[in-house]
């Protein structure tokens, strides 16, 4: 096992930031942003924002290069980043190396803190078939372990060394 989290400390790939949004309610449109600003408990401006609670699910991530799986899954050409309401669109790193890692994206420093698993709002925003395309492609979860800024572009980058993030 300790071979295995060693292996993970040796991801030296650099992720880059393809879309940002949040949801403003419960249940409204997700709507995408050039850059946000990851507080403590989550995104300024997303109703999931909870600075007072402990949730482990503060920020979503979800893996560029799964949203063609999920198209071809549903026979579709493309999908918009909004039908799967998750808050950044990461490509270039494997989110699932991720998933209990520590990484920068922008300014900001998060902790992976689980899968980020479809939920049934799916079947209606992608149809017949769009909660079985997700399993497996939902992405990860993530809690805010330093605020800072996220713009399109940004890079995203896993942190091996404790001296790289400031003990919380």
């Amino acid at each position: 096992m300790e071979l295995l989290k060693e292996l993970l400390l040796t991801n030296t790939a650099i992720g880059r930031v393809e879309w940002l949004g949040i949801s403003p309610a419960s249940r409204a449109a997700i709507e995408r942003r050039d850059s946000v600003r990851i507080v403590t408990g989550g995104i300024e401006g997303d109703h999931h924002c909870r600075p007072k609670r402990g949730s482990k699910r503060q920020v979503t991530l979800i893996q560029a290069e799964h949203l063609s799986v999920v198209a071809a899954l549903l026979r579709r050409d493309r999908l918009d980043p909004e039908l799967l309401r998750r808050n950044i669109v990461v490509s270039g790193i494997n989110l699932a190396a991720l998933r209990h890692q520590t990484f920068r994206i922008g300014t900001a420093v998060l902790s992976g803190s689980g899968n980020c698993p479809p939920c049934s709002r799916m079947e209606s925003n992608l149809g017949p078939g769009g909660y079985a395309a997700m399993l497996a492609h939902g992405g990860i979860t993530a809690v805010v372990r330093l605020a800072g800024e996220v713009h399109v572009g940004d890079d995203v980058i896993a942190l091996h060394g404790s001296d790289e993030w400031p003990e919380l």
